[in-house]
């Protein structure tokens, strides 16, 4: 367990934290866990990777905002945390596709922290160990409160992107794990198939389940013309 300095200096670098600041390595230095990522889900501020600790912990993530289901999308809608201590040998009827692929990842555990700040909903912080086994009581207060100071600097980088994305400024707006051509590819999927945007999204993301791909690598082939839905209902990506 982490000393009371190390924490302070954690919680005190979230606080402090820039614009190009490192937000996951604080977590990481006083946790008893091995990866993290923080995101932005659902409204009002989109669903987008603000940072990630390693490649299992950006696959988490992906995993989640792809299929729009699992334990970030369930800490956002309860506003409490989920803990899953053993990520093998459990069972979810709330997130069973996302549940699978994460047992294909290996994980083996997973705790996801929701970020508020005052009333508003932010995102969540995803945590993973490849070792079952369950965070400690200090260690669950430890990790919220860090998700305290994380959320503000989240709440920033949020308004930056919406703010810099409304200015049309794409590569000012778009970081390492941007999901900008998500919404593009929904809105031509949309255009293709005369559905609304959230049916055209809820389309992609299927296609690329069954196509065993990533929603951000099919929605990049949309975008490019690779694909076209249009006047098709065999659509195989």
């Amino acid at each position: 367990m982490a000393a009371s300095g190390d924490f302070t200096r954690a919680a005190a670098a979230l606080h402090g934290a820039g614009v190009g600041d490192d937000l996951c390595a604080p977590f990481l230095s006083v946790l008893p866990v091995m990866g993290v990522a923080i995101s932005t889900v659902g409204n009002p501020f989109g669903s987008e990777t603000v940072c990630a600790s390693d490649a299992t912990a950006a696959r988490l993530d992906e995993i989640q905002l792809d299929l729009g289901e699992g334990p970030c999308w369930e800490a956002v809608r309860t506003r409490t945390p989920v803990l899953e201590p053993d990520v093998q040998a459990a069972t979810s009827a709330r997130w069973p596709v996302a549940l699978q692929a994460m047992q294909e990842t290996g994980l083996g555990a997973v705790f996801a922290f929701p970020m508020r700040l005052g009333t508003l909903d932010i995102g969540v912080v995803d945590l993973y160990t490849h070792a079952r086994g369950s965070l400690g009581g200090r260690a669950v207060q430890e990790a919220i409160a860090l998700t305290e100071a994380a959320a503000r600097s989240a709440l920033r980088r949020a308004l930056l992107r919406v703010e810099v994305g409304a200015d049309g400024d794409s590569h000012a707006a778009a970081g390492a794990y941007s999901r900008r051509e998500v919404h593009q590819a929904s809105g031509m999927l949309a255009a293709q198939t005369g559905t609304d945007a959230d049916d055209a999204l809820l389309i992609l993301r299927g296609h690329a389940f069954v196509a065993g791909r990533s929603v951000r690598s099919l929605a990049a082939d949309v975008v490019a013309r690779v694909i076209d839905f249009t006047d098709r209902n065999d659509v195989a990506p």
